[in-house]
C-alpha cells in the first residue's frame, strides 16, 4: 500500500511534466535535423566520398616461408 495518494492535481502535474518532456525532445530532434540538413550528400553521381583509403598497391606483396 502506497503512502502517496493519487489526486487529480498530481495526475495533472505528471501529465504536464510528460508533455513538457516530449516537447523538449521534439525540439531537440528538430534542432538536430536542421543542423545536419546541409552536411550530407546523396552521391547520386555514383562517386564515393572515400578515395584511397588503403593507399596505393604499387607493388605485389611478397610472401616468404617461415624457416625453422
Amino acid at each position: 500500500m502506497s503512502s502517496e495518494k493519487t489526486t487529480p492535481d498530481a495526475d495533472d502535474d505528471a501529465a504536464r511534466r510528460a508533455e513538457e518532456t516530449k516537447r523538449k525532445f521534439r525540439e531537440a530532434l528538430e534542432r538536430k535535423n536542421a543542423q545536419s540538413k546541409g552536411k550530407g550528400t546523396a552521391h547520386l553521381d555514383g562517386d564515393s566520398a572515400i578515395h584511397g583509403a588503403q593507399g596505393p598497391a604499387s607493388h605485389q606483396r611478397e610472401f616468404r616461408r617461415k624457416s625453422g
